[in-house]
């Protein structure tokens, strides 16, 4: 088990030979005791408020903008990369610049936003043009340098790393052994990890991996990796300085060569000694593994011209690859399919197995076109030996969610509705809060409250209770929950969805969202003026977002409001606002039936009505807990979980027995399945 970078545990701790808190479970759901004193020493980044619109900039403007200057420029991978305005000469005497100049900046083609490697100087496109245009070059290299520190946590991590040794130099050699045992190192040599420069904390048993900056002067940040037991298996814990959310280290960059043109992409340091080790090849791990890729780090993968991307044995990190590769120039880029034969670089090295071989079977990632079941095979196969992968990340807090629609998926389109007043939107946010403390990077949209009102209700659903009442625990939850991979849109009221769907992209290629939250859908249609017709107008949007959810791999769950329906009567896929468009697009349809207004407050069921991945549709009931604001299913033998078997149709009404039997709505067509 691997659980993902967190720095929840306070530096008091690591320094004072503690170690810090363990995290176990789902991520960002803290275990332990209370961490120090909270260090808010950098901001995390929002979407741009609608009144400060994203600034869209494309690569053939970039271009036109630099000719126009006398800018010379060359086409990249990813970016373009200039004389830096921030380094050496400007004006005539930068046409002397050639492109193995180590004094580069870079400019994103997608966003515009640049970097210049030597000063790390970075900003957008308009901070770029300014320092063209104004002469401000030097504020912002002054800049540039001095993050080159790690702000005020540079003192706490360069005590830290002083008293770290390397492994080989430890007195007792048992102790060497169990740590090479722990962290599967039993073929890693001593000079690979000298390669590397990894050390060995021994109070906190933690390996050590350093963050240096790109010339490897300075030491800028430090990755901890505990091993811990855990039943049968083996619990990893990671711990970064800085903080995940600025800990932007590619493990390995120091070493690499300016005339290298092949690197290998790993999503863990281990498996990059591994595969160095084995092949002699540049390798770079990424620093938050599979999780994202973060748009800052291209610059330094520019001179490359091929790429060679290895992430894991699930079909997690290959989505993740796949994705990765669409930053990277798809056409440079090749991909190593997980399988029995092919596993992580670290497990093939204990294996004894071939690693030159399986980089030379790494796929292509551009396609043009897929001629035949030949070049599908492997793909199929892949989804029939991972059943339980391919169903996607399961719901933590909804178990029975999981019987139903096994998981939530990439690439799908979840339609949710529910009366007004139900709770909806209080759902909705425990629903992805449950997602995305596992990984699954978020972007919200809430057009009809506001962001303060949203993040107040998540945090109090992520702390399972009110913080109100124990203000004193408020910056330890806050900080916790900073760091999760969960982002906003500063959108409110009505919106134009050519606005909202451009926001959404600049999201996913920045953040690498995996799941987008629309709430809701009548929201953003006063602006429409394709139709005077609203339900046309709806169809058009749900149509753009069904069309954003495929071409982008990511999650789309779209709140609808329904019909005025009756009190007394349930809602069904029908009742969902507008034409029937809705739930034909639609892979997954949601309902919060609410019975408090016809049986009594508390009676709330979710109903499953639509599953386009195996068509498992039904309802289950839900509580609300008022001072956690969460819902769950209630205790074993309260209720049951009714699975409805579609496409079947009713016989006969059975004899009635004694001791009861099917009855109303239940009557043959409704299944029930034990509790779990």
């Amino acid at each position: 088990m691997w659980i993902s970078p967190q720095s929840g545990c306070s530096l008091r701790a690591l320094l004072t030979f503690r170690w810090p808190i363990t995290w176990i479970g789902c991520r960002g759901l803290p275990r332990g005791p209370k961490p120090g004193p909270p260090r808010r020493t950098y901001r995390k980044e929002v979407l741009p408020a609608p009144e400060i619109p994203v600034v869209l900039v494309t690569a053939a403007e970039i271009r036109q903008y630099l000719r126009s200057r006398g800018i010379p420029f060359q086409d990249g991978h990813s970016c373009l990369r200039t004389p830096s305005p921030f380094l050496g000469p400007r004006g005539p005497e930068a046409k002397n610049w050639t492109e193995g100049s180590p004094h580069t900046l870079f400019i994103d083609k997608t966003t515009g936003h640049f970097l210049c490697t030597g000063s790390l100087a970075e900003g957008n496109w308009e901070d770029f043009q300014a320092s063209v245009e104004g002469g401000a070059a030097g504020s912002w290299a002054s800049e540039g340098r001095g993050s080159e520190a790690v702000d005020s946590q540079s003192v706490d991590v360069l005590r830290i790393w002083d008293r770290a040794v390397p492994l080989p130099e430890l007195p007792d050699q048992e102790e060497i052994h169990m740590a090479r045992t722990m962290f599967n190192l039993a073929k890693v040599s001593d000079a690979t990890l000298k390669h590397f420069s990894v050390r060995y904390l021994r109070a906190a048993r933690s390996l050590v991996f350093p963050w240096f900056s790109p010339g490897g002067l300075s030491l800028r940040g430090l990755k901890l990796l505990k091993a811990e037991g855990k039943g049968d298996g083996v619990c990893y814990v990671e711990t970064t300085l800085p903080r995940p959310s600025v800990y932007h280290n590619l493990f390995g960059l120091p070493l690499i060569n300016q005339r290298d043109v092949e690197v290998v992409l790993t999503s863990r340091e281990l498996d990059s000694l591994a595969l160095h080790q084995a092949t002699g090849l540049p390798t770079l791990a990424l620093p938050r593994g599979f999780a994202c890729l973060p748009p800052t780090l291209l610059p330094y993968l520019e001179q490359f011209r091929r790429i060679v991307l290895w992430l894991g044995d699930d079909l997690r990190a290959w989505e993740a690859a796949k994705l990765f590769a669409r930053k990277l120039n798809p056409k440079r880029c090749s991909l190593v399919r997980p399988g029995d034969q092919q596993p992580r670089p670290l497990e093939a090295l204990t294996q004894g197995l071939n690693m030159q071989r399986i980089l030379r079977s790494a796929l292509p990632a551009g396609h043009k076109s897929i001629v035949s079941f030949r070049q599908l095979r492997e793909e199929v196969l892949g989804e029939l030996s991972n059943v339980e992968q391919v169903a996607g990340v399961r719901w933590g807090r909804y178990p029975d969610l999981n019987r139903l629609l096994k998981g939530h998926r990439k690439g799908e389109l979840t339609v949710f509705t529910g009366p007004t007043g139900s709770g909806k939107t209080t759902f909705i946010s425990e629903y992805a809060l449950d997602l995305c403390t596992q990984g699954v990077n978020t972007l919200w949209g809430s057009f009809e409250i506001s962001n303060v009102r949203l993040a107040r209700i998540m945090l109090t659903q992520f702390a399972m209770g009110r913080l109100e009442e124990r203000l004193e625990e408020y910056d330890e939850w806050a900080d916790r929950f900073e760091d999760l991979a969960l982002y906003f849109m500063t959108f409110h009221g009505q919106q134009n969805i050519r606005t909202v769907v451009d926001t959404m992209q600049h999201a996913v290629y920045v953040y690498d969202i995996c799941h987008v939250i629309i709430d809701n859908l009548q929201f953003m249609m006063g602006q429409e003026q394709l139709s005077t017709d609203r339900i046309a107008a709806q169809d058009y949007i749900i149509g753009a977002f069904r069309k954003f959810a495929t071409d982008n791999g990511c999650h789309v769950t779209l709140v609808i409001h329904p019909r005025k329906e009756d009190n007394d009567k349930e809602l069904q896929t029908a009742s969902i606002f507008g034409s029937a468009k809705a739930s034909q697009e639609a892979d997954n349809v949601l309902i919060l039936q609410d019975k408090k207004l016809t049986t009594g407050p508390g009676k709330r069921y979710l109903q499953v009505a639509k599953n386009r991945f195996d068509g498992d549709v039904g309802v289950f009931p839900l509580e609300f807990n008022k001072s956690s604001l969460t819902f769950s299913t209630p205790a074993k033998g309260k209720a049951r979980l009714k699975k409805v078997k579609d496409n079947e149709p009713d016989p006969p009404k059975p004899p009635s027995r004694k001791g009861g039997g099917a009855t109303g709505k239940q009557k043959d067509k409704v299944a029930q399945t034990p509790p779990p």
